[in-house]
């Protein structure tokens, strides 16, 4: 398999599992400055199935993903995530079955309080890699030990919120796909509407930008998510998710996220 083909099937693995519905506020990809407070703990669990397709071919991702949450002081959470996925390319035979890339994180609240306005956050993760040549062959993550951090801004408007989120990441590959490391920058904006006191509606709108390879992909997302919150500790969230990029051909993706997040002291 050629790096040129193989290269989609990766920046699809880490849209998935670099930056997860589960790492954000459900099911969005822009995150928000929320964070658990002393002693609290949230648990989300997802399922994400990505369609990309590319030159009439069409590659698939199914995907599991978990994190869990642990608030150590009232603005600041630590946070351990994993996924477990199946991708199934065109060009190959069989499906393949793997566990995607672990990460470890934290999210701190510098400014602003819960009650607060506009609040602000850094949120940084590292992305550790997958002890299986293979494993990363088939697209399911990092062959090296990979970061990210991640500026949040909250901002409180009438008819709900407004997210931003600018990050900055570097995407490590194994040797096995010679000079593959991408650096990976990434902005994103994301109103939220709060229709009731159990439903919220968003529309999260970003681009991000792969440098490696000698290469710039350019990919742009717009994702429709809706948040039903039966009880103030849990969310039952949907997405629906579209991207592009600049390369010739084209590569597009379609992707679809359910999910529930469930808060306990």
């Amino acid at each position: 398999m050629s790096n040129h083909r193989l290269f989609p099937a990766l920046l699809l693995s880490l849209l998935a599992n670099v930056c997860p519905p589960a790492l954000a506020l459900q099911p969005l990809i822009t995150d928000d400055t929320g964070t658990q407070g002393s002693g609290g703990n949230q648990i989300e669990l997802a399922y994400s199935g990505f369609r990309q397709k590319m030159s009439g071919s069409t590659d698939r991702l199914d995907v599991l993903p978990f994190t869990y949450t642990r608030g150590v002081s009232e603005t600041v959470d630590l946070f351990v995530s994993g996924s477990y996925g199946r991708l199934r390319l065109s060009s190959a035979d069989q499906p393949a079955y793997g566990v995607g890339t672990p990460s470890l994180g934290a999210k701190w609240r510098f400014s602003g309080t819960e009650e607060s306005d506009t609040r602000m956050a850094l949120k940084p993760e590292v992305f550790f890699p997958i002890n299986s040549s293979s494993r990363e062959e088939d697209g399911f993550g990092t062959g090296k030990v990979s970061g990210n951090l991640t500026f949040i801004l909250e901002q409180r408007v009438p008819f709900g919120s407004v997210l931003f989120n600018a990050g900055l990441g570097r995407s490590r590959i194994r040797g096995v796909f010679d000079d593959s490391d991408a650096t990976v920058s990434r902005v994103s904006i994301a109103p939220i509407w709060e229709v009731s006191e159990e439903w919220k509606l968003a529309l999260d709108l970003g681009q991000r930008f792969a440098h490696g390879s000698g290469t710039t992909v350019i990919e742009k997302y717009a994702e429709f998510g809706a948040i039903y919150s039966p009880g103030k500790d849990l969310d039952l969230a949907l997405g629906i998710i579209g991207s592009s990029d600049n390369q010739d051909p084209r590569t597009t993706t379609r992707a679809a996220t359910v999910g529930v997040t469930w808060r306990f002291q």
